[in-house]
């Protein structure tokens, strides 16, 4: 990477919400922008934990024992094999995963 990313330019270059864009590589993981609006699908990951850090709004981590409540600069990881939902009325986050990660989640 030769140049710093600018974050304020990458959301704004999203395209709607759920459709996460790569803005970084780092080791064999992706760091990726997303904008979240209405309820993602319910998922888990079975090899890998799930990190969100939210850069603007609200987001809720819908998990079947109760739910995560983050504003801005607020973090959680959901550990691997563990079922969520990630939901909001509008949220920019950033994600940290292994290149190859499906966003929907391992199929069952």
């Amino acid at each position: 990477m030769s140049v710093p990313v600018d974050l304020r330019e990458q959301l704004a270059a999203l395209g709607g919400p759920f459709q996460p864009e790569t803005i970084a590589t780092m080791n064999d993981y992706k760091v990726q922008v997303v904008r979240v609006q209405g309820e993602f699908v319910w998922h888990k990951h079975a090899a890998t934990d799930d990190f969100f850090l939210v850069l603007d709004g609200h987001l809720t981590i819908q998990l079947r024992d109760g739910d995560v409540e983050l504003g801005p600069g607020q973090l959680y990881v959901v550990p691997a094999g563990v079922e969520h939902c990630p939901r909001s009325d509008g949220a920019d986050v950033l994600l940290i995963e292994p290149i190859g990660t499906v966003n929907t989640g391992d199929p069952d």
